[in-house]
Protein backbone atom coordinates (compact mmCIF):
# COMPACT_ATOMS: atom_id res chain seq x y z
CA UNK A 1 0.00 0.00 0.00
CA UNK A 2 1.58 3.91 -0.89
CA UNK A 3 1.93 6.15 1.82
CA UNK A 4 1.18 9.39 1.84
CA UNK A 5 3.16 11.30 4.32
CA UNK A 6 0.88 14.05 6.65
CA UNK A 7 3.09 16.63 8.32
CA UNK A 8 1.67 17.77 11.77
CA UNK A 9 2.54 21.45 13.17
CA UNK A 10 1.60 22.72 16.71
CA UNK A 11 0.28 26.72 16.22
CA UNK A 12 0.53 27.30 19.83
CA UNK A 13 -2.97 27.10 20.22
CA UNK A 14 -3.63 24.07 18.05
CA UNK A 15 -2.55 21.52 15.55
CA UNK A 16 -2.81 22.44 11.86
CA UNK A 17 -1.56 19.34 9.26
CA UNK A 18 -1.26 18.94 5.65
CA UNK A 19 -0.15 16.54 3.20
CA UNK A 20 2.82 18.32 1.05
CA UNK A 21 1.71 16.34 -2.34
CA UNK A 22 -2.09 17.46 -2.04
CA UNK A 23 -2.00 21.44 -2.31
CA UNK A 24 -4.87 23.51 -0.68
CA UNK A 25 -5.75 20.71 1.67
CA UNK A 26 -4.99 21.42 5.59
CA UNK A 27 -6.61 20.98 8.57
CA UNK A 28 -6.92 22.48 12.32
CA UNK A 29 -7.60 20.47 15.66
CA UNK A 30 -7.34 21.14 19.18
CA UNK A 31 -5.67 17.86 20.27
CA UNK A 32 -3.51 15.07 17.98
CA UNK A 33 -5.62 12.60 17.69
CA UNK A 34 -8.70 14.91 16.58
CA UNK A 35 -6.43 16.39 14.08
CA UNK A 36 -5.39 12.91 12.48
CA UNK A 37 -8.78 12.37 12.11
CA UNK A 38 -9.93 15.82 11.05
CA UNK A 39 -6.86 15.74 7.97
CA UNK A 40 -8.00 12.69 6.69
CA UNK A 41 -11.50 13.49 6.50
CA UNK A 42 -10.55 16.54 4.58
CA UNK A 43 -8.17 14.75 2.17
CA UNK A 44 -10.98 12.35 1.86
CA UNK A 45 -12.98 14.92 0.49
CA UNK A 46 -10.54 17.50 -1.03
CA UNK A 47 -9.54 14.29 -3.23
CA UNK A 48 -13.72 13.28 -3.64
CA UNK A 49 -14.56 17.09 -4.66
CA UNK A 50 -10.93 16.74 -6.94
CA UNK A 51 -12.32 13.74 -8.97
CA UNK A 52 -15.86 14.85 -9.68
CA UNK A 53 -14.49 18.41 -10.73
CA UNK A 54 -11.92 16.61 -13.26
CA UNK A 55 -9.15 18.08 -11.55
CA UNK A 56 -5.79 16.43 -11.04
CA UNK A 57 -4.90 15.00 -8.56
CA UNK A 58 -1.82 12.54 -7.50
CA UNK A 59 -1.36 8.96 -8.79
CA UNK A 60 -1.20 7.73 -5.25
CA UNK A 61 -5.07 8.76 -4.35
CA UNK A 62 -6.36 7.00 -7.53
CA UNK A 63 -5.61 3.49 -5.21
CA UNK A 64 -5.77 2.40 -1.51
CA UNK A 65 -3.43 4.51 0.44
CA UNK A 66 -2.25 4.73 3.91
CA UNK A 67 -1.45 8.01 5.62
CA UNK A 68 2.01 8.54 7.43
CA UNK A 69 2.10 11.05 10.28
CA UNK A 70 5.14 13.37 10.30
CA UNK A 71 4.96 15.59 13.65
CA UNK A 72 7.08 18.65 14.03
CA UNK A 73 9.03 18.82 17.23
CA UNK A 74 6.89 21.44 18.95
CA UNK A 75 3.52 18.93 17.88
CA UNK A 76 5.61 15.99 19.49
CA UNK A 77 6.17 17.63 22.68
CA UNK A 78 2.91 19.33 22.87
CA UNK A 79 1.02 16.48 22.06
CA UNK A 80 2.57 13.86 24.76
CA UNK A 81 3.46 16.66 27.24
CA UNK A 82 0.67 14.99 29.64
CA UNK A 83 3.07 11.26 29.33
CA UNK A 84 6.01 12.57 29.13
CA UNK A 85 7.13 15.51 31.93
CA UNK A 86 10.30 17.94 30.80
CA UNK A 87 12.35 16.35 33.32
CA UNK A 88 11.69 12.34 31.67
CA UNK A 89 12.33 14.06 28.29
CA UNK A 90 15.84 15.42 29.01
CA UNK A 91 16.82 11.98 30.82
CA UNK A 92 15.92 10.20 28.20
CA UNK A 93 17.67 12.55 25.02
CA UNK A 94 20.18 14.47 27.56
CA UNK A 95 18.69 17.92 26.65
CA UNK A 96 18.20 20.17 29.53
CA UNK A 97 14.30 20.28 30.17
CA UNK A 98 14.71 24.79 29.67
CA UNK A 99 15.58 24.03 25.89
CA UNK A 100 12.56 21.36 25.07
CA UNK A 101 10.95 24.23 26.73
CA UNK A 102 11.65 26.81 23.96
CA UNK A 103 11.21 23.98 21.61
CA UNK A 104 7.82 22.84 22.80
CA UNK A 105 6.48 26.65 22.56
CA UNK A 106 8.60 27.17 19.32
CA UNK A 107 10.17 29.84 20.62
CA UNK A 108 13.62 28.11 19.38
CA UNK A 109 13.41 25.41 16.23
CA UNK A 110 15.87 22.26 17.38
CA UNK A 111 19.31 22.11 15.18
CA UNK A 112 19.33 18.53 13.33
CA UNK A 113 21.25 17.58 16.10
CA UNK A 114 19.01 17.86 18.59
CA UNK A 115 16.11 16.65 16.61
CA UNK A 116 18.06 13.51 16.34
CA UNK A 117 18.59 13.18 19.68
CA UNK A 118 15.06 13.71 20.62
CA UNK A 119 14.74 10.72 18.26
CA UNK A 120 17.02 8.68 19.25
CA UNK A 121 15.97 8.74 23.20
CA UNK A 122 12.35 7.97 22.01
CA UNK A 123 13.43 5.24 19.87
CA UNK A 124 15.42 3.52 22.90
CA UNK A 125 12.31 4.06 24.91
CA UNK A 126 10.30 2.12 22.52
CA UNK A 127 13.05 -0.28 22.21
CA UNK A 128 13.03 -1.40 25.79
CA UNK A 129 9.10 -0.92 26.02
CA UNK A 130 8.91 -3.65 23.16
CA UNK A 131 11.10 -5.85 25.69
CA UNK A 132 7.98 -5.70 27.97
CA UNK A 133 6.80 -9.55 29.05
CA UNK A 134 9.96 -11.26 27.17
Amino acid sequence: MKKVTVDIYYTGNNYCAHAPILLGCISTAATLSEMKKNIKEAIEFHVESSLEDGDIIPEVFKGEYELEFRLSIEALLNAYSDIFTKAALSRITGINQRQLWHYASGMRKPRPIQRKRIEDGLHRLGAELLTIGV
